[in-house]
């Protein structure tokens, strides 16, 4: 069978790929469904993209790559897609974007446009062999206990990372990079939990709270979660991606607290109040217990001098930690780095030393920010690709 296009890969950028090529298309995926990334994304409700989405919130060894795509292809655009197709949406935090109903909304708008542009999808379907020919690709694939040898002028690699490969992801991409050619970057899980490996946080599993998390490179201001294995939340999350291992991290628990006015002032109204008493109306009482271990607060209010209370305040403020490491790819949502994108036109993503060859999506060196950007990427990077194919008819 032959194809103007084959995509591997029904996720996002994939489905978003086929939406916008023209000709006879072909999606394949060994998953059992499409879009299981959405599917299960934002609680089942798919943070589908982020009124604030820019080059600034992406990571890659390239940083002006990714601009050509998300501006040709913005978060507006796909906003409008989704009012014409009729999914109300609604605002969280930080201009995150989330469906009222669920996310299976989202994979069937995909579904309904790639129908409508006339691609056909194939799932439950193993790639066997594939190799260059003098006018594309030739592929052997299983599908159903059959075996197909397709044929096609151009294709696109949109299997993502090493993220959740409980979810079927492979790195098939990376593979089929260096099959002809491709240069890769340092691939590493990125959006992922903060492990300790001397379980300390255990009695404050599910203890949350807003924080700023640092290292040397950045900092985020937004909510920390202790677990039973280490430090999760988006706080955690975010400076995952900028973590390297045997780094310390710095964790502000007081963030935008005036505590020392506060402690003072309480000093002086209720000295006999127990100083952990009073912490304990500022932070989790958990916590609170927790680092009275290890941080000098005993005694009274009024025991407390102005030095201790500075003092108490610059560790609570500057909290070093060294992670042992972070909870890999199992449950990272993204995979930092990729195929290089010095071997990709970042107006097309087709590779520039193999004519027909594109890459998108998580399986380029372009990782996102939590909270819906690397979805738009997914859309941006797909649209640039299926419109470069489209305008070669």
């Amino acid at each position: 069978m032959t194809y103007d296009t084959i995509i591997l890969g029904a996720g996002a950028a994939g489905l978003m790929c086929a939406a916008h090529c023209v000709g006879r298309v072909l999606v394949i995926d060994h998953a059992k469904a499409p879009g299981e990334k959405i599917r299960i994304s934002g609680g089942g409700r798919c943070n589908f993209t982020n009124m604030y989405a820019g080059s600034g919130n992406f990571l890659s060894q390239n940083p002006h790559f990714c601009k050509s795509a998300l501006a040709r292809y913005t978060q507006w655009d796909f906003i409008e897609m989704v009012g014409r197709h009729d999914i109300a949406w609604h605002e969280k935090t930080l201009g995150q974007l989330f469906c009222d109903g669920s996310s299976k909304q989202i994979i069937q708008m995909l579904l309904d446009e790639i129908e409508r542009a006339g691609a056909e999808l194939w799932v439950r379907t193993e790639m066997k062999d594939l190799r260059k020919t003098d006018t594309g690709f030739a592929l052997t694939v299983e599908r159903e206990g059959q075996r197909h040898a397709l044929t096609c002028t151009n294709l696109v690699l949109a299997t993502g990372g090493k993220s959740i490969p409980k979810m079927g992801a492979t790195g098939l991409a990376y593979d089929i990079a260096h099959q002809f050619g491709l240069r890769m970057t340092e691939t590493r899980a990125a959006l992922v939990p903060f492990t300790f490996s001397d379980g300390r946080f255990k009695d404050l599993s599910g203890v949350s709270l807003p924080t700023r998390l640092s290292n040397d490179r950045t900092s985020f201001d937004e909510a920390l979660l202790f677990t039973h294995r280490g430090l999760s939340g988006p706080a955690a999350l975010q400076l995952s991606s900028y973590w390297r291992e045997g780094e310390a991290i710095r964790v502000n628990l007081i963030q935008d607290m005036p505590l020392f006015d506060l402690l003072r002032d309480q000093r002086q109204n209720s000295g006999r109040k127990a100083l952990t008493t009073e912490l304990s109306r500022q932070l989790p009482a958990r916590l609170v217990d927790f680092l009275s271990q290890h941080i000098p607060m005993h005694g009274n209010l009024a025991d407390q001098s102005d030095t201790a209370l500075s003092d108490l305040v610059e560790a609570l403020s500057n909290w070093h930690l060294t992670p042992s490491g972070t909870e890999g790819y199992r449950t990272a949502e993204v995979t930092l780095g990729g195929i290089d994108t010095d071997d990709l036109s970042s107006k097309t993503m087709e590779a520039r030393d193999v004519p027909g060859l594109y890459a998108i999506g998580e399986a380029v060196d372009v990782t996102g920010w939590l909270g819906g950007y690397n979805f738009q990427w997914a859309w941006s990077s797909g649209h640039a690709a299926g419109t470069a194919i489209a305008s070669r008819g």
